[in-house]
């Protein structure tokens, strides 16, 4: 018999999984109770709050660590995804919000208990809570876009009880508690492994875990494998109940093509990170089941640096708008599998506030030449176009077909390939002139979209664009009590990144989820990973 390398792989690691289940014993579970998941990512940290961790290690954390309260979850379409604009408790079992939104009383569950069988107390989350706020870590900053700055703003207001004051009515305050980085500690052993040097214990959380969630860290063995095991006193959920799964194994398997096969031949039960090349052929054999989800709070792009000439020009923005194959690029590159933000129907007021949405562009190159002209480019210019190396798959074809587009309006492009890093490292430095990359914000709001990606001189201000009006929309909208107020607000914003093109909005690429025919309630998350909570095999 022959084998192919695909099927050593995928052997070996059905023989590893196997291997790390407990087969005997007390603690014996069965195939049926454990998930195995195969991801092409790794989980490099159990501290989603530490600088380069990866968004494996955000989903993990979300099963390991309670948040004082949680988005909920609703069908549409018959999927489930998150729900926004329902914030339910997880630790917290009582929200009580003052008339004048300046200030959020959350009381405990009194049953909630961390996983050493302590009680989870209020001065454990006021301590967790500063130390999202004071210590260098990734929670600082995205606390900050809720106006949570300061230890002085978290109080303890009794057994049990905790309040968080505001000095103005921030729409986000309370979905701010509900990210990744918003983990509650179990302050006791944390402080047990902290040092003068290291005030909140953040090299031994890196390894360590210290929470009260759904799933307790068995193993760990970073960039390959952790192993989970339920927590049979969790109470965290929105009915109470345990989640389905008595185990989880979560395995690194780099390439997308064996997590296929693992998928199929059912030695493996769910992958989110395969290849859109692959699941059209997987879903025709019908040996697996997938679920797809547009990205709704993501998008991919392509960027004008609007400080650097010629692209401080607006017109010659606009113009490069008009002559990209928008058709051409959503097929070569996600084989359509997702949401295309082109092609919008609507000019001057957008229909909705809602963001993103397909914008009011499309191929014209008459327009194109026309609008270069203007720009004082009749014959064009020479530019270069940037992708990263880790966006390959998807960027090339991009690439390409900007390259082909461009040169029919006489812009002559020369592709630039860089590693992840340095695409970072210049886009932080705002040095490139024209590029393609993707976002995706934690919290779904208009208003949140446009402060994180369009103002401020920051990393994520993918097109350095520097509109005074947007900034004051924005600063607006984010304190905004009147509904109708906000949503005017919020449609101008709209408007004008419509008409002066700061970047380029392309699709919402799907989350195709590939699962076992048995898997049930796979929901489509924020944070764009796994949530084994609500996960069942029928």
């Amino acid at each position: 018999m022959k084998i192919n390398r695909r099927q050593t792989l995928g052997g070996g690691l059905a023989t590893g999984l196997m291997a790390a289940m407990p087969m005997g014993g007390a603690h014996a579970q069965t195939r049926a109770e454990t998930l195995r998941q195969v991801t092409g990512g790794t989980i490099n940290t159990l501290d989603p709050t530490m600088p380069g961790a990866t968004r494996e290690s955000f989903g993990l954390s979300m099963n390991v660590y309670d948040r004082l309260v949680a988005f909920g979850r609703k069908q549409v379409n018959g999927l489930w995804v998150f729900d926004h604009d329902n914030i339910r408790g997880e630790l917290a079992e009582k929200i009580e919000r003052s008339p004048d939104g300046l200030k959020f009383t959350l009381t405990l569950r009194r049953d909630a208990k961390w996983h050493d069988g302590t009680p989870v107390t209020a001065e454990d989350v006021k301590w967790s809570l500063d130390r999202h706020v004071s210590s260098k870590s990734l929670a600082a900053p995205q606390f900050q876009t809720g106006s949570l700055t300061s230890p002085d703003q978290f109080r303890i207001a009794g057994p049990g009880v905790i309040e968080v004051h505001l000095a103005k009515p921030d729409r986000l305050a309370l979905s701010n508690l509900a990210v990744p980085y918003a983990i509650m500690i179990n302050s006791t052993l944390a402080k047990k492994n902290a040092t003068p040097d290291d005030p909140w214990a953040q090299k031994w959380l890196q390894n360590n875990s210290a929470g009260s969630g759904a799933y307790i860290v068995e193993t760990f063995r970073p960039g390959e494998q952790v192993a989970l095991r339920r927590n049979e006193n969790w109470k965290g959920g929105p009915d109470g109940k345990l989640p389905f799964f008595r185990r989880i194994i979560a395995q690194t398997v780099p390439e997308a093509a064996t997590r296929a096969n693992l998928i199929e031949r059912g030695d493996a039960d769910l992958s989110i990170d395969l290849q859109a090349s692959d699941i059209s052929s997987l879903e025709s054999r019908g040996r697996a089941k997938v679920q797809s989800f547009p990205q709704t709070n993501g998008f991919t792009h392509i960027s004008f640096n609007t400080q650097l000439a010629p692209f401080d020009n607006v017109k010659v923005r606009q113009a490069l708008a008009a002559a990209l194959p928008y058709d051409a690029m959503f097929k070569a590159a996600l084989f359509e599998r997702g949401k295309p933000l082109f092609n919008g129907s609507w000019t001057g007021t957008p229909p909705t506030a809602e963001f993103p949405i397909a914008m009011p562009v499309r191929t014209d190159i008459e327009k194109a030449k026309a609008l270069l002209a203007e720009a004082g480019h009749p014959n064009g210019f020479s530019t270069t176009f940037t992708f990263s190396l880790g966006q390959a798959a998807i960027a090339e074809p991009v690439a390409a077909l900007v390259q082909e587009a461009l040169g029919k309006i006489g812009v002559k492009v020369e592709i630039q390939k860089v590693t992840d890093a340095q695409l970072n490292t210049l886009q932080s430095e705002h040095k490139l002139a024209f590029y393609t990359d993707a976002g995706t914000a934690w919290l779904p709001a208009t208003y949140y979209f446009f402060y994180l990606y369009f103002t401020r001189d920051q990393r994520w201000n993918f097109a350095s664009w520097n509109n005074p009006r947007i900034a004051e929309l924005a600063d607006k909208a984010r304190f905004e009590t009147d509904s109708a107020a906000y949503e005017a607000e919020c449609k101008e914003m709209i408007s004008i990144m419509a008409d002066q093109m700061p970047l380029v909005m392309l699709y919402q690429p799907n989350m195709d989820a590939v699962m076992g025919k048995a898997i049930e309630g796979f929901t489509y998350q924020f944070y764009r990973q796994i949530d084994f909570r609500d996960l069942s095999r029928a």
